[in-house]
């Protein structure tokens, strides 16, 4: 009975052997590979057959992979015409005077687009003016005469509660533009860039600038420079402090900038506001301030009494998404999860947003065991998941109603996005819809592959130290999608048993 089972088995068998040696031989191909942690899953759609699989059901750091997640549970639980609403509000009515009695308040929405980025995504667009949201916002309130203002323009973020860092991102992170803190009120990225050039002639102070320029902060500038064998830059800026540090030397006309997060969110956008207002000539009494809701404190319930006197509306959601998955924005994932803890269980907070993430996972058939989510970015080193749950992911995604618009926000091989220099003049161009994830240590793809038209694979690979260089380690990714492009659909077959695990 036994040699009958496995005469049946022997063309399986057959076919599935080449399949096993070419990811052998690939292996071979990149030695660190046996160093490294990685695991992968690839599904037919079509079949629902499991085309490869090694590792699948072990967990990895996902970095941006994670952020598959967050936009799904946009996606499905928001809609794609969700929009954001900032609004400008004043304690009473304008007086005949011109005069406004009381604060301004610019009460955000968590709208990630108050920014000078293009919407609709477009591949290599061009930037705008940083601060047009404002520039309109004004126009509007200034339809009517205003001279003064008896009060503060106040930067209100408390749509959301205030934890500006997601626990699992690094001291390094918040440092960076792409560690930007989270806020309800959020304006041109929360980023900024610092460029310094070498003076004319040695001897003479370095130059500074910011972009967009800033009130908030001051640099200390002790950068020299030099005739030759300048040594460099150092950045020194503790975390609650509104002072820069530079250091170092450059020669003659060399230029270093550095992609700066902005500390404080909320006072940020209430000083550039109070700027815009003191340009046109309208005289405000007080500095401005922030005012934020506390994480404890518990039913979020932001304060909208007063008069409306302007309000933005964002571009809709699946615009915000196409610029998260394709670009890998970290700040716009973490407040489209905070949106939907807000619209979903009224507390616009991380946590709330992850308890809506967990309903969600739990109808597409992902176990708490298999993702264990901290953020929705993916800047969290706490962040775990296996490539079988993003795969059911990708699947559950890709059968939705929601499916063309899913598949329109994910980076394409060879073309956009962070895969626009990957699969280029390759056989693959194009046929990639997938997003990337990068961290120290860790590499990730995961997506749909083209196998013919109209019919995809969803493929997850994740690789966790692998002691190489993130390029090394994308390479042995791509090439592993190459080789299941070429062997098409074959029987369901797994990897070496070269790493079997209990």
């Amino acid at each position: 009975m036994r040699s009958f089972a496995l005469l049946l088995l022997l063309p399986w068998l057959v076919e599935a052997q080449p399949l096993a040696e070419r990811i052998q031989a690939l292996e071979r191909r990149h030695p660190a590979m046996f160093r490294a942690f990685w695991g992968a899953k690839v599904v037919d759609l079509e079949t629902g057959e499991t085309l490869f699989e090694f590792n699948a059901g072990r967990l990895f750091v996902p970095a941006s992979n994670t952020k598959l997640f967050s936009t799904a549970l946009a996606l499905r639980r928001l809609g794609p015409d969700h929009r954001f609403i900032t609004l400008i509000l004043a304690d009473r009515e304008q007086g005949e005077d011109g005069v406004l009695q009381g604060d301004l308040r610019l009460v955000g929405g968590g709208d990630p687009t108050m920014s000078d980025r293009k919407i609709p995504y477009e591949k290599g667009a061009g930037r705008g003016d940083p601060f047009a949201a404002l520039e309109e916002l004004v126009d509007l309130i200034t339809a009517r005469p205003l001279r003064a203002i008896e009060g503060a323009v106040v930067g209100d973020d408390s749509a959301y509660v205030n934890e500006p860092y997601p626990p699992g991102w690094s001291v390094d992170d918040i440092r960076w533009d792409y560690g930007a803190p989270v806020s309800a009120l959020s304006l041109h990225d929360n980023a900024f860039r610092l460029m310094v050039r070498g003076g004319p002639q040695p001897g003479e102070p370095a130059w500074i600038s910011l972009a967009p320029p800033l009130s908030l902060y001051t640099v200390q500038n002790e950068v020299a420079t030099v005739a030759a064998n300048a040594a460099g830059l150092e950045l020194d800026w503790p975390p609650d402090a509104r002072r820069i540090e530079l250091r170092g030397s450059l020669r003659p006309g060399q230029a270093r900038a550095f992609s700066l997060a902005v500390r404080h969110p909320a006072l940020h956008a209430a000083s550039v506001l109070d700027a815009i207002l003191r340009r046109r000539g309208i005289a405000v009494r007080d500095p401005p301030r922030a005012r934020h809701r506390a994480a404890e404190a518990g039913e979020l319930k932001a304060a909208l009494g007063g008069v409306e006197l302007a309000r933005r509306t964002s571009p809709p959601l699946f615009e915000i998404l196409k610029i998260i998955n394709k670009e890998s924005q970290n700040l716009y994932a973490e407040l489209v999860l905070r949106e939907v803890g807000r619209v979903r269980r009224q507390v616009g907070s991380r946590q709330a947003g992850l308890e809506e993430l967990g309903s969600f996972l739990r109808q597409v058939g992902i176990s708490p065991e298999e993702c264990q989510l901290h953020d929705g970015s993916g800047l969290s080193r706490l962040n775990l998941v296996s490539p079988e749950a993003l795969v059911k992911l990708l699947a559950h995604m890709y059968f939705s109603a929601d499916r063309d618009g899913w598949l329109e926000t994910l980076p394409i091989g060879g073309e956009d996005g962070t895969l626009s220099h990957r699969f280029r003049g390759s056989a693959l161009a194009n046929r990639v819809f997938a997003k990337t994830g990068t961290l120290t240590h860790v590499s990730a793809l995961s997506g749909y592959l083209e196998t013919a038209p109209g019919v995809h694979l969803a493929f997850s690979v994740l690789v966790n130290n692998s002691g190489v260089s993130t390029a090394v380690a994308r390479r042995f990714i791509d090439e592993l999608v190459g080789v299941l492009s070429e062997w098409g659909r074959p029987a369901a077959v797994e990897a070496p048993a070269r790493e079997a695990l209990p």
